[in-house]
């Protein structure tokens, strides 16, 4: 579920906001997008792979917000984890299933 959007790096660029599915966000003129229906997040983790600024946090458990006041080093860190982002590289050729999918063409 979206936890966090963080309003010292986002740049109000809404693509979170577009790139939902579940229409969790609002935008707001000139600020932050607001977390405007939580309920109504699927943990698709879209909003935090599509920010640029990494300014997003989708938890996959609900035990993970729980450390969100301690570590805010998870801002971001699945896009990390994926390898989206300036000067990163991709995961996917680390999954077992790419591996499969190749051996099968």
């Amino acid at each position: 579920m979206i936890e966090i959007v963080d309003t010292s790096l986002c740049t109000a660029c809404n693509i979170c906001v577009r790139a939902c599915p579940t229409n969790v966000f609002d935008a707001v003129p000139d600020g932050a997008p607001r977390i405007a229906r939580q309920q109504d997040c699927q943990t698709c983790f879209m909003c935090e792979l599509y920010c640029p600024e990494d300014a997003l946090f989708v938890a996959s458990e609900p035990a993970a917000c729980a450390e969100l006041t301690v570590n805010r080093a998870l801002v971001g860190s699945y896009r990390r984890a994926v390898g989206w982002g300036r000067n990163r590289q991709s995961t996917a050729a680390d999954d077992a299933s790419y591996e499969l999918l190749t051996r099968a063409r």
